[in-house]
């Protein structure tokens, strides 16, 4: 009875240790056992002895003290399969089932259910197979509902979500924890909409959510915008006063709001949080960056710290994503200063990409390259930052180099980088390195994957002006979408095909594409381009159809234009008055369409109509006035205009403002005005207004003025084969035929020369 005693005293003893995982004292009781010989007396305490060890994660002093047990029995055995089990070391908790059967024991509930738990970490599924037909054979799965749960769990875990939720459905008896192991299955797999399905079948059953299935549904909630279903789960919770006790479940609550968009109470909620650490934080930030809200971002952050909540890698990732967006550059370099006095970029190569992108989006890259090369690692994500970064700011010759040099250090493109690099071939006109790209994407079979790397694709020929190649792309792309035609359309009209486009739009339709703004944009342009009006007005209907007018005022404004460059200016003033939102470019399309068509007080009413609405012009309105003041020969009118637009509207002339006067004092011979236009221009080295002069010249006569006129072309472009006709009519007309013989044999030299090359 004493011995009893005393064995149950030092299996208590062990017990209080391994639950405070007090290794030194559990030494001192193995001790103790070993001198009282109680091993070789009681196997209970050998057990007991080996799940201390094993609890404490003294895995090899566990299985040592099984190794040298006289006699061992099942207990000793599930007590090492537990610990291994336990600490995530599968294959050893399974190469101890396997010795254990060998010695003739059967496992009990106990260890089926570590042995299924060591199968789930390392995905071992044809043993688990196995074990799930012992326990069937065994009658255990009706009998035991940990072992049918133990089942469940391990086929979700191993991605078998049909195979887990079969075994739940077989279980004569299924509780929360049953519901909860498929549950969160489905949620790990990213099939969330079936765990909310599984949710509410649990509680049909009549069982009661538990902390564990509040905070994986509201994972569900948040990955499918279901803020309705996370509202009443909220509700719940907070009706049964779980919120104060479990940060966990606060921090699912922060996070299913802050990815639904409802920032502000995912606030309040954080709020509620008596405890707050930098998970529940991060939820916050990470919701607030990836909905753009940067200043809240690191306003949250401020407030963090100012709690005494020290920022971990993902709060810092958060952070510079923040000021990459708002080009907080202080604030970004206060926390590269913060991430490298902690030594973190050595430990996360995500926390150096983000660097990398902060400095690359505000536009600081040579920071951001040296912040690349002095990384202890870097991969693909960290060079499509730098290449971005340097593709944003136009510097597309760099961001090749960068590609080149991504590859030289054996790291392979992704379809992002080929995105970004084919975007830059497009823009610098690099078709050679396109095509390459092109060749590499198609023998990585990432064409057949990704519809927006054949969409930029489509893009980057048009760029290059390689339209029929472009056409030839979008057959062949497996998946091809609005975008894809609309990339082949902007190619075409801007390149004056517009017939070709027009050709793209009616083929896109008949494969069932609807188009979108940016199609109906394009079309109208063409439209306008080629006078298609018919069309147009079938655009027009369509338009009106869908509501656009009310949503997009550049659709607009863009028929506006149509009508206007088709001459029917009454349709296109009256469409405007009509438009529920019309801005200074509308009014600007409709003054230039009234200049082009000649009719300069229509285009000065509407100018002055324009103002009265309380839209200041631009350059561009203001040369489009006095283009119309020019055709219509108002000179007056011009002349108060060009010099009313620095005092009145705050604005210098360009070039092509003093271009438009020299043409209106062209015109009527008022030549010592027009030199004094030129006179004050801010540069005199602009071909287009001495081209000008040189026409005005012809048409008076003006030999001396027409021959300066003339040589400051030369000096700007001597084989301009329009100037030699000018001056060469000139001369003519003046009788000096000589001087007209001259410059026909400098036009054969120089600009038919030209030509030839």
């Amino acid at each position: 009875m004493e011995r009893y005693k005393q064995d149950r005293a030092f299996v208590s003893l062990l017990k209080i240790c391994a639950k405070k995982k007090d290794i030194y004292e559990g030494i001192l009781l193995h001790n103790d056992i070993l001198k009282r010989g109680l091993l070789a007396k009681n196997a209970y305490v050998g057990s007991s002895l080996i799940s201390m060890y094993a609890k404490c994660g003294m895995l090899m002093k566990a299985q040592k003290v099984l190794e040298d047990l006289p006699t061992r029995d099942m207990v000793c055995w599930s007590a090492l399969i537990s610990g291994y089990a336990q600490h995530g070391r599968g294959h050893d908790a399974l190469v101890c089932f396997e010795r254990m059967q060998s010695d003739g024991f059967y496992a009990d509930v106990v260890t089926l259910v570590c042995v299924l738990k060591a199968c789930s970490s390392i995905k071992a599924i044809r043993k688990g197979k196995q074990i799930h037909e012992e326990i069937v054979n065994r009658g255990l799965l009706k009998q035991d509902v940990m072992v049918g749960t133990a089942l469940v769990d391990m086929y979700a875990k191993c991605g078998m979500l049909v195979s887990s939720q079969s075994v739940l459905e077989e279980l004569l008896v299924r509780n929360v924890v049953s519901w909860n192991a498929l549950i969160s299955g489905y949620v790990q797999q990213g099939e969330y909409h079936d765990a909310l399905n599984c949710f509410e079948q649990m509680q049909i059953e009549g069982l009661s959510p538990n902390v564990i299935s509040f905070t994986c549904i509201l994972k569900a909630c948040g990955n499918t915008g279901c803020v309705d279903k996370g509202n009443n789960i909220h509700t719940e919770i907070s009706d049964r006063g779980l919120l104060k006790k479990d940060i966990v479940l606060g921090t699912a609550l922060v996070e299913m709001y802050a990815k639904c968009g409802v920032l502000e109470k995912a606030e309040r909620v954080l709020e509620e949080i008596s405890i707050r650490d930098v998970v529940a934080w991060n939820a916050l930030l990470v919701g607030y960056a990836h909905h753009g809200q940067n200043n809240k971002t690191i306003n949250s952050f401020g407030r963090m710290q100012n709690e005494g909540t020290c920022p971990d890698v993902i709060t810092f990732i958060c952070i510079l994503k923040a000021c990459g967006g708002i080009r907080a550059i202080n604030k970004g370099k206060q926390i590269h200063t913060k991430i490298m006095s902690e030594g973190l970029v050595e430990k996360d190569i995500m926390l150096g990409s983000a660097l990398v992108d902060m400095y690359a989006k505000c536009g600081v890259l040579e920071r951001a390259r040296k912040v690349l090369e002095e990384l202890p690692l870097r991969n693909i994500v960290t060079w499509n930052a730098l290449i971005s970064g340097y593709a944003q700011q136009g510097q597309g010759h760099e961001a090749l180099n960068c590609f080149e040099q991504m590859q030289s250090e054996g790291i392979a493109p992704d379809a992002v980088t080929f995105i970004c690099t084919l975007k830059v071939c497009g823009e610098v006109g690099a078709i050679d390195k396109g095509k390459q790209i092109h060749t590499d994407t198609i023998s990585r079979g990432l064409l057949k994957k990704d519809v927006v790397l054949g969409n930029v694709l489509v893009d980057m020929y048009c760029k290059c002006g390689r339209l029929e190649k472009a056409h030839e792309v979008l057959k062949e792309l497996p998946m091809r979408d609005v975008v894809s035609w609309n990339a082949l359309i902007a190619g075409f009209v801007s390149q004056g095909q517009s017939h070709e486009a027009m050709n793209c739009f009616e083929q896109m339709q008949n494969e069932g594409i609807s188009p979108d703004p940016v199609t109906i944009l394009c079309i109208l342009k063409a439209c306008s381009s080629i006078g298609a009006i018919n069309k147009g007005k079938l655009i027009h209907d369509e338009i009106v159809n869908k509501g656009l007018l009310e949503k997009d005022v550049a659709i607009g404004t863009a028929l506006v234009d149509m009508y206007a460059k088709c001459g029917m200016l009454t349709k296109a003033q009256e469409l405007l008055e009509e438009l529920p939102f019309r801005n200074m470019v509308s009014w600007s399309v409709l003054i230039a369409g009234y200049a082009e068509q000649r009719r300069g007080y229509e285009a000065l009413k509407c100018f002055e109509q324009m103002q009265s609405e309380g839209f200041a012009p631009d350059r561009v309105t203001l040369l489009s006035v006095l283009s119309a003041c020019s055709n219509s020969g108002l000179l007056d009118e011009a002349q108060t205009l060009f010099g009313n637009m620095a005092m009145e509207y705050g604005l210098s002339p360009s070039l092509h403002h003093h271009t438009c006067m020299v043409v209106i004092l062209g015109s009527i011979g008022n030549f010592e005005k027009a030199m004094e236009v030129i006179k004050v221009m801010p540069s005199s080295d602009y071909l287009d207004i001495w081209l000008s002069l040189l026409g005005a010249c012809q048409k008076w006569g003006n030999v001396k003025l027409g021959t300066l006129a003339f040589d400051q072309v030369l000096q700007l472009d001597n084989a301009c084969a329009g100037a030699y006709v000018l001056i060469a009519n000139i001369f003519e007309t003046a009788g000096m035929q000589k001087d007209a013989e001259k410059i026909e044999t400098m036009k054969v030299k120089y600009a038919t020369g030209k030509q030839r090359n």
